[in-house]
């Protein structure tokens, strides 16, 4: 479980294990990792199976491939980095299990004085768990949702969220990995298994 407050901006180092083995710098969340610990790398939660200095190594499978945008990072591209939460952490952000939903694209960026807005698509399975107000992680990021359509959302960033993760670095038309809020899909599945229909 994480909380979509990204720790760190890491760095792809490369793929081992014929492109099954994803290694990453990230100083700070290396520091104290160990193997099988969780490290969600751009809202996908990996387990460690290597640690040295300032680089881990993580599986990635295929359904990770098949769901998210990692099997597209390539060396020296910039990563989001949390550990897992412990029940001593902060939730700063919101639930987030790094069980990435579905992959969206930036749409459009509109820069701000003091913040930036920008637009996503919104994959059509996922829009129903997508409420103005609501939270939604976005390469791991936890953000708040300012407005929804029926296939797109936007979310306003500050300066440090630009700063601090890729979604600064990110042009139109790149993919991101999007989660829901994992309570929507519960109470969705509470309320059908109540009608009968789950």
């Amino acid at each position: 479980m994480f909380t979509g407050i990204v720790e760190e901006l890491g760095t792809v180092v490369g793929w081992a294990g014929d492109h099954s083995r994803l290694i990453v710098r990230g100083d700070v969340v290396a520091a104290d990792a160990r193997h099988g610990d969780s490290i969600a790398v751009n809202g996908v939660c990996l387990t460690v199976v290597e640690v040295d200095g300032g680089v881990f190594t993580a599986d990635v499978m295929q359904e990770t491939f098949n769901r998210t945008s990692l099997a597209a990072l390539v060396p020296d591209d910039p990563v989001n980095l949390e550990r897992a939460a412990t029940l001593a952490t902060r939730l700063g952000g919101h639930l987030v299990q790094g069980h990435v939903d579905g992959v969206g694209t930036i749409v459009s960026r509109q820069p701000g004085e003091h913040w930036e807005s920008v637009r996503f698509t919104l994959p059509a399975e996922l829009a129903r768990y997508v409420v103005e107000k609501g939270s939604i992680a976005v390469d791991g990021v936890s953000l708040t949702v300012a407005g929804v359509g029926p296939d797109f959302f936007e979310v306003g960033l500050i300066p440090t969220t630009l700063k601090l993760t890729t979604l600064g670095h990110k042009d139109v038309g790149d993919p991101v990995n999007l989660e829901v809020d994992v309570i929507a899909k519960h109470v969705e599945k509470l309320l059908g298994a109540r009608e009968g229909v789950a």
